[in-house]
């Protein structure tokens, strides 16, 4: 079980745009300090406050990260496939979690824990600056977001959010790119900072001119250019 994890993780981590730059035996070796964990649908995998003690890899699965707002409202911050790491922040600062992550599926995860990590970064400098690349990525990701809750209205932040979700994890066929795993229009509203009601008015509307179609644990783009627009659109 050990070497097909292993090698599960390495197949997957070889194509990610930071640690597949590593040579072949940096990322083997690098897979040698990590143990592997799963988690069951909607398990937490760590919580807004808990101790930063481990990056985390996603190996199979979705991972939901979540915050809440002041008046304690859920914000879904953003939603990672396979080859996706997380953590990276509470892990280099070694200060507490910023936000909760939680399975959307059942979920496998390749984990790397700090105190024993830290000696081989020592080892490796060119670990320490793909990480710097991974957190430099994420800032620019969340500055990104600060910009379109400001400068975009609900739909054009709706069609961002649901063109992304169709790259990142859509399938394409012949009637569109699907998006097949369960989220729910709830957690729509979430990501945008807007009701379920709101998300439901506009995917309604698109549906009725043909460019989205929904069921019920799925969403299909059916007409990503016009979908493009709208998310151009301020």
């Amino acid at each position: 079980m050990a070497d097909q994890w292993k090698e599960t993780a390495r197949s997957i981590l070889s194509s990610h745009f930071l640690l597949g730059a590593l040579e072949p035996g940096v990322l083997d070796d690098l897979l040698g300090y990590g143990r592997f964990r799963t988690f069951a649908r909607g398990e937490v995998i760590f919580r807004k406050g808990d101790p930063g003690d481990s990056l985390l890899a996603v190996i199979f699965g979705k991972i939901r990260i979540s915050t809440l707002s002041a008046d304690g409202q859920e914000i879904v911050l953003n939603v990672l496939g396979p080859g996706d790491v997380f953590g990276e922040i509470a892990f280099l600062d070694g200060k507490a979690r910023t936000a909760e992550a939680s399975a959307l599926e059942d979920t496998g995860l390749l984990v790397l824990e700090r105190s024993g990590f830290f000696p081989f970064v020592t080892a490796n400098p060119e670990v320490a600056m793909r990480l710097l690349e991974v957190l430099c990525e994420r800032l620019r990701w969340v500055s990104d977001n600060y910009e379109d809750v400001i400068f975009l209205d609900l739909p054009a932040r709706l069609a961002k959010r649901v063109l992304r979700l169709a790259e990142r994890f859509g399938t394409p066929g012949e009637g569109g790119t699907r998006v097949a795993f369960r989220l729910s229009q709830q957690e729509l509203g979430h990501m945008t900072g807007v009701t379920r009601e709101a998300v439901n008015k506009v995917l309604r509307t698109w549906e009725e001119q043909g460019i989205v179609s929904i069921e019920r644990a799925s969403l299909t783009v059916r007409a990503a250019e016009r979908l493009a627009l709208i998310a151009q659109s301020e």
